[in-house]
């Protein structure tokens, strides 16, 4: 049985959130602020955490900065937010969140991202026949999960490695938002979110600091492309 810590100040939400989840089997724990949240993490094992942004005691992006650098990399986050800006998103991502739901949403998205996080903690990409991936000037070490641009050592989240991965994968090829849910995030049906979306327009970010030239490229009405730029 998988559990999840909730820290949520919301307490309506968070007996929503936690009576649907249980429904699915899961361990839950609860708690409503962050010291407490981290408190807990302490002592109990916790196999995903989702976690709200504005909390009392300790902000969420310091909660989930303070889990990664505690002894629980490993454990997947996502964040609950009514700040659905892209920059709250970025700081979310910087801080070491695995995945991001802007308030409000629907339970049945929640649940879906839930069992996506959990399967991608238990199964790790591999590459079968090489772990090494090179494309104008990026290198990915699928072994030490190191990414580089033109000799630059890029910091990426698990989820943007991931998706960073899937292009690696298909140069050239045109990857529909489909496509990239059903392989980054486990999710095989289209979830109506732009998650995708914000998910390539971060990572492409990342990459141009690091290189002349765009790499990843959307394609009007299908999806987006790793090509190098015309």
């Amino acid at each position: 049985m998988n559990t999840i810590l909730i820290i949520e100040d919301e307490q309506r939400l968070a007996d929503l959130i936690k009576k649907g989840l249980e429904e699915e089997d899961y361990m839950v724990y609860h708690t409503l602020d962050g010291l407490a949240g981290m408190e807990l993490l302490r002592e109990k094992s916790v196999d995903l955490i989702l976690l709200d942004i504005l909390l009392p005691k300790m902000s969420g992006l310091e909660v989930c900065r303070k889990i990664k650098t505690e002894g629980h990399a490993d454990v997947p986050i996502m964040m609950l937010t009514a700040l659905g800006s892209a920059e709250n998103i970025v700081l979310g991502l910087d801080s070491g969140a695995d995945d991001y739901l802007s308030k409000p949403f629907k339970l049945i998205e929640l649940k879906a991202r839930v069992r996506a996080l959990l399967r991608r903690k238990s199964i790790s990409v591999k590459s079968e026949s090489d772990h090494l991936y090179r494309f104008s000037g990026v290198e990915m070490d699928d072994e030490t999960k190191t990414v580089r641009r033109n000799g630059q050592e890029m910091s990426l989240t698990s989820t943007e490695y991931r998706l960073l991965l899937m292009f690696m994968k298909n140069p050239r090829k045109v990857l529909s938002r489909t496509d990239l849910l059903d392989e980054v995030w486990g999710i095989n049906f289209d979830i109506g979110t732009n998650v995708v979306d914000v998910y390539v327009n971060y990572l492409r970010k990342k990459l141009d600091k690091c290189g002349d030239g765009k790499l990843i490229h959307t394609v009007i009405g299908m999806g987006y492309v790793l090509k190098e730029a015309e």
